[in-house]
């Protein structure tokens, strides 16, 4: 029998798992089916997924193709864990990557299969760079968020993070994103006297590394003209760039990768998250060839061969990236999500939209407001959070497979949260 809300056997989480469990603590639910872009609980109430993951589950939740595939391939007694040793399954997601994703992109990075978690590719990523260039420091950007293992968290900006560390976060210049400052100031004007004046304090980098849209930092989204000139400054001044596409790849800002249509090309470009398919543990560092310099093993994990995952990946990429008709319903979807996120903000005296694509939210201003209507968006059937410095921006993350109508109602729900949670918040102020 599974376990309800209402079942005292729910006690056992309280009991038993770390106080560092997170998103139950705002989302009281036990769920027990998902499907496409519906939680459904023990109770048999359902709820739309606007979380997904944490983008995790761009495609939905049990995508049918994708489960029918894994289905086959435990059936036959397809390998589950291989290490990096050469399967079928490797083999196929690699053959449909570089048809459909690297090669249409005029990309001729390699593959590199690290630990299954974003961070690890992004140390993967920060170690490359540093054995390249013979180099320590990275450059990092103002609420970037990279992960929370000690080397990821060095260039992680968040500070709640950080203090868990227990440990000197070494080997990081901090340097203002675009708009840190406000509109008025560049900061890769910042950023170049900084690299160029050899008094600044800042040691030569090795590399530049930053998400073209924030997500755990607030859904700021850089500029193209910024974008292209940290790049630039980064190849003037012998850096590689990173591109940490964990949160806002695989379609979710509208493209494959982040940073089309941009007049860059990333040395290295860290994946997990959605990477997969189907929300299993899989995370990717895709390096140029030149730079491709670690010796075997040489920075490895045991589960860096999860042929599950290969297995699910493989379907994601045939089936949304073959052909052009999937980015198509994207920006379609894109508009109607601004659409909807402004009727939000219009409700909320200096709220401001942020973000880009299918990763776009409100900023309310205040966590404590935004906390306010993500929790009267769940008690009406939806599920969401926050995210931003002072967790102050309802965020949207829903699958990009979600249905239109789907879609709309569940921005009515958080329009109508809004609505209720700024009333109540105006009486109380009378």
């Amino acid at each position: 029998m599974p376990l309800s809300m209402n079942d005292n056997a729910v006690s056992i989480f309280k009991r038993r798992e770390s106080a560092a469990r997170s998103y139950c603590r705002s989302i009281p639910a036990m769920f027990t089916r998902a499907s496409g872009s519906t939680l459904t609980t023990a109770e048999g109430r359902e709820y739309i997924d606007f979380l997904a993951g944490c983008s995790s589950l761009n495609y939905g939740h049990n995508d049918p193709d994708m489960k029918q595939a894994l289905i086959d391939h435990i059936t036959r007694d397809g390998l589950a864990h291989s290490l990096d040793l050469h399967t079928d399954a490797k083999g196929a997601f690699l053959t449909a990557f570089e048809r459909n994703i690297l090669r249409p992109r005029d990309m001729d990075h390699r593959v590199m299969f690290t630990g299954p978690t974003g961070a690890n590719a992004v140390e993967a990523a920060m170690k490359i760079a540093r054995k390249v260039t013979g180099r320590n420091n990275i450059i990092a950007f103002t609420n970037g968020f990279h992960g929370v293992t000690l080397g990821a968290l060095a260039a992680t900006g968040n500070g709640y993070h950080r203090g868990g560390a227990g440990a000197d976060l070494g080997g990081v210049t901090r340097i203002p994103y675009d708009g840190f400052l406000g509109d008025e100031v560049d900061s890769a004007d910042y950023l170049e006297a900084m690299l160029t004046d050899s008094s600044s304090g800042v040691d030569a980098p090795a590399a530049v590394i930053f998400e073209t849209v924030q997500g755990e930092g607030g859904l700021n989204a850089a500029s193209r003209e910024w974008i292209e000139r940290v790049a630039k400054l980064a190849r003037d001044h012998g850096a590689l760039l990173i591109i940490d596409d964990i949160q806002a790849g695989c379609g979710r800002t509208g493209t494959f990768f982040s940073f089309e249509g941009m007049d860059i090309q990333p040395d290295i470009i860290t994946m997990a998250k959605s990477i997969s398919g189907f929300g299993l543990p899989m995370a990717l560092t895709l390096v140029r060839p030149e730079h491709d310099v670690f010796g075997p093993a040489e920075h490895n994990g045991t589960f860096r061969g999860n042929s599950h995952a290969f297995v699910t990946a493989r379907v994601a990429i045939e089936k949304f990236w073959a052909d052009d008709a999937f980015e198509a319903e994207l920006a379609e979807k894109a508009e109607l999500l601004t659409e909807g996120l402004r009727r939000m903000a219009d409700v909320v005296p200096g709220a401001r939209l942020k973000g880009r694509g299918l990763m776009q939210g409100v900023d309310v201003g205040s966590g404590e407001l935004a906390g306010e209507i993500c929790a009267h968006a769940f008690e009406q059937g939806r599920v969401i959070e926050t995210s931003g410095s002072d967790d102050q921006v309802v965020k949207v993350l829903a699958p990009l497979t979600t249905p239109a109508e789907t879609f709309r109602k569940g921005l009515d729900i958080m329009f109508d949260a809004t609505r209720a949670v700024t009333a109540k918040t105006s009486i109380a102020a009378e």
